[in-house]
């Protein structure tokens, strides 16, 4: 029954077909069948024509549908035939490359080599960052030529041929050079010590090379078809002070063999395919990164036969005994991991053989390629463990027409390739995953933003640029050349370590040799809004986050991420959301600007007390944790400016203290920290937190009002008000309405009382008595200080106006006038 059924709906089917193609090749078909209709009422109801009208209909019909399958039979044996010849025989005989040879010969020197030398340079940076031999503690690249022999190219001949729709040229490779020039400089582990310069002057690299020509000759795919022969010679010199001698350390020549042959392994030895763009239109843009969007829609036609037993790439297996032999592919319960460089995220756990995820992922790239993976895992019922399945990659590269590509190894070894002409448009692919024969995976990609290095950025189709310098080049100052804002916004999603489900974080920054750190908060999705200041440094240099969790027993790391921060422009901030690293999930909300240091110090003023003076008034602080034994603390600020230390009154037994104090600082451009204290009469005071007030950008003589977070401590902020008074000496002539004298003595005598009650204090053993006098005279002290330092900066307003004064008398007097005349 049920082979009869499938027959009667094959003869439907075709049927079906018949009718359509029919209605497609003879539309006046449907013209005649009202004539038709006609004369067979005609004959059935007035009178009969004939017999024949019947046969002739059945004729005609027989005729059209033997044409037909007569066509459909002729076409099905054309594709045959073309696919046998395409994927048997080559399209082109074999064919010489003296010609190519030639030509690369001459544009090697001047062309080839320089753009060549300076793209492999960074890659070999890169891979000497990670894989060092064992005797060597650091390595440095200090030189790098590829000399002025280029590679043989087809020695044998070439030839095209064609797998699929996709041509394939294949050609040998040969390159053997002597004049190569590789330095490097190592510092060389135990038992060698010192340092050898490591010189690369000959390699010899042989093999065959693929090259794929994709998405109408816009690009073209390269690889090797297996790993190609690598031989070097590597000779050692001298490398300075407590170097080694000219002797071969051993292992350091197979070492570097090793690297090599590895690096050619991984990036371009089939199915690893590396692209080489041929744009129409060159931006000259050098791309340092984007922001790409990953979506895992779905998979498709699973089978755990198939995909069990696939070579492992990144996770053990872990499998229940017994359990696997029970389940069909109905009960497969699976997610996919995305891996970008150093960043992971995973799908949620979906069942059944065609499982549909739909989830994004926001990535981040470090570079103008990446390669984005997926890795399937099974996850096993009933338990916490997880069986990996299969993988497939897509790779991505900037063009410089501002537009990217993706490509990545399709069905039967062919390309799948896709070219975005703008940052926004969606890509969709369906990749089979690697080394299996089932099994696909529908994923969708979008670049949101490419980021240049001079501090443009592209996205959606609109292009913001930098302001262009005087010679045209990037305004990308060096180490002393700029300031870099950097603020902590906001984080979401982050994960927790705690077995109670709680969340405390806080973030780290490090900058070259400098770290800062924010507040710790107490949720998933934290607001810090906090800003930190750093020297820019050349070089390339990455601002590195670490976000921890606070715990009992010690602090857990819940992620960490870094930013590139080449090509920032003065005067925008870009605003972006960073996710997390070695986490599941989590993301950061930084934002980053750039500050000239001219602007800069002009906002802090010039090292002269006549620019005017900093007016800091504290106010109060709130939620301050406790310090005693019985729950409160006895707060007071001390205030560092320069050489230059201030502090408040003591404010006893609270956590919200007031203070409403002010005090006045030459405005010399020093770093303003605040230490808030607690007051101990005999053992010494504990910090309760500290800050840094940022004055250097305000306006003149406009009050700044802001809470300021506490660094160092779980909780508390402290409310402050400052402002840059820029003074003009005949609105001012003085700092005090007090006559100098009279105040002078005031606050002698207070001190004379003071040391009199403290000395009585002393003498009657009242340890209670002591320790208000010694903060009242501790504030007097301070104050006296403070005073001295106001008669000074009055003194030298006083010097430059009589300066100013006297140069003007100068510049008027007749004298000068007759000789100017």
């Amino acid at each position: 029954m049920g082979g009869r059924r499938k027959r009667a709906l094959m003869n439907v089917d075709e049927v079906v077909d018949f009718f359509n193609n029919i209605i497609v090749e003879k539309p006046y078909l449907f013209l005649l069948i009202p004539f038709i209709l006609i004369f067979w009422a005609i004959e059935k109801w007035f009178f009969s024509l004939s017999n024949w009208v019947p046969l002739v209909l059945a004729v005609w019909a027989t005729i059209q549908y033997g044409n037909y399958q007569h066509r459909m039979v002729v076409e099905d044996l054309n594709k045959k035939w073309k696919r046998v010849i395409l994927n048997t025989s080559p399209i082109t005989p074999l064919e010489h490359c003296e010609w190519l040879n030639k030509l690369l010969m001459e544009i090697w020197l001047n062309f080839m080599n320089p753009k060549l030398s300076l793209r492999f340079q960074s890659i070999v940076e890169k891979r000497l960052k990670h894989r060092k031999s064992r005797l060597i503690e650091k390595v440095e690249l200090l030189e790098f030529s590829l000399g002025s022999s280029p590679p043989c190219l087809g020695l044998h001949g070439t030839r095209w041929s064609t797998s699929g729709d996709q041509r394939v040229m294949r050609l040998g490779f040969d390159w053997d050079t002597t004049d190569i020039s590789i330095m490097l400089l190592a510092k060389v582990a135990k038992p060698f010590f010192g340092t050898a310069k490591i010189v690369i002057n000959s390699l010899h690299i042989k093999g065959d090379l693929l090259l794929m020509p994709i998405l109408a000759g816009k690009a073209i795919l390269y690889s090797f078809i297996s790993t190609p022969e690598v031989r070097i010679t590597v000779a050692f010199g001298s490398g300075g002070s407590q170097s080694l001698p000219a002797t071969e350390l051993p292992g350091v020549s197979s070492w570097l063999v090793k690297l090599l042959t590895d690096t050619l392994s991984k990036t371009m030895v089939e199915p690893r395919r590396q692209c080489f763009s041929l744009p129409t239109v060159d931006l000259r843009k050098k791309a340092v990164g984007g922001i790409i969007y990953v979506t895992v829609i779905s998979a498709s036609k699973l089978s755990r036969s198939s995909l069990r037993g696939s070579p492992t790439r990144r996770q053990p297996s872990f499998a229940v005994d017994g359990l696997e032999d029970h389940f069909d592919d109905k009960d497969l319960q699976t997610f996919v991991e995305v891996e970008l460089g150093e960043l992971t995220r995973r799908t949620y756990v979906r069942p059944g053989s065609s499982p549909q995820w739909d989830s994004t992922f926001n990535m981040v790239l470090h570079d103008n390629t990446g390669t984005v993976r997926f890795h399937l895992y099974e996850r096993t019922p009933g338990s916490v463990k997880y069986d990996y399945l299969a993988s497939c990659e897509i790779k991505m590269k900037y063009v410089s027409d501002d537009s990217t590509i993706f490509w990545a190894v399709g069905p039967d070894s062919g390309v799948i390739a896709r070219h975005s002409e703008v940052c926004g448009k969606e890509v969709e692919m369906v990749l089979p995953f690697e080394g299996v024969n089932a099994g696909k995976l529908a994923v969708r990609l979008v670049v949101k933003e490419w980021q240049f290095s001079d501090g443009s950025h592209s996205f959606n189709n609109f292009r913001v640029r930098s302001q262009p310098t005087l010679n045209g080049s990037s305004n990308f100052l060096s180490r002393t050349g700029r300031k870099i804002n950097v603020t902590v916004v906001e984080g979401k999603d982050l994960v927790t370590k705690d077995k109670f489900g709680k969340c405390n974080p806080y973030v780290k920054l490090q900058y070259g040799k400098v770290l800062q750190k924010t507040r710790t908060a107490h949720s998933f999705n934290p607001i810090w809004n906090q800003k930190f200041e750093f020297d820019e440094i050349g070089g390339g240099e990455y601002l590195k986050i670490k976000c921890y969790t606070e715990e009992v027993f010690g602090d857990d790391s819940i992620g960490s991420a870094r930013i590139n921060l080449e090509g920032l422009v003065e005067g925008s901030v870009r605003d972006v959301w960073v996710p997390l690293e070695k986490v599941n999930s989590g993301e950061l909300r930084i934002q980053l600007e750039a500050v000239s240091i001219d602007d800069y110090e002009g906002s802090r003023g010039s090292a002269y007390p006549g620019n005017g003076w900093i007016e800091l008034v504290l106010v109060e602080a709130r939620d301050l944790i406790a310090a005693d034994l019985r729950g409160t603390s006895d707060p007071y600020v001390r205030v560092h400016y320069g050489n230059l230390k201030r502090r408040t009154k003591v404010m006893y037994r609270t956590l919200n203290p007031q203070w409403h104090q002010t005090l006045e600082f030459p405005d010399d451009g020093s770093p303003l920290e605040l230490h808030v204290k607690d007051h101990n009469a005999l053992l010494p005071t504990s910090n309760i937190g500290d800050c840094v007030v940022e004055y250097q950008r305000l306006p003149p003589n406009e009050m700044s009002d802001k809470w300021i977070p506490l660094q160092g401590v779980k909780r508390g902020e402290i409310h402050v008000q400052v402002t840059r008074k820029v003074p003009e000496l005949l609105k001012r002539p003085s700092l005090d309405p007090e006559p100098s004298l009279t105040k002078a003595h005031q606050i002698s005598s207070q001190m004379k009382q003071m040391m009199i009650k403290l000395q009585s204090s002393i003498e009657d053993s009242n340890l209670e008595g002591v320790s208000n006098p010694l903060s009242e005279l501790e504030a007097l002290q301070d104050l006296q200080e403070e005073y001295m330092v106001q008669l000074e900066t009055e003194q030298m307003l006083l010097l430059n106006k009589i300066k100013e004064l006297g140069q003007e008398i100068l510049n008027s007097s007749p004298s000068r006038r007759s000789s100017g005349s």
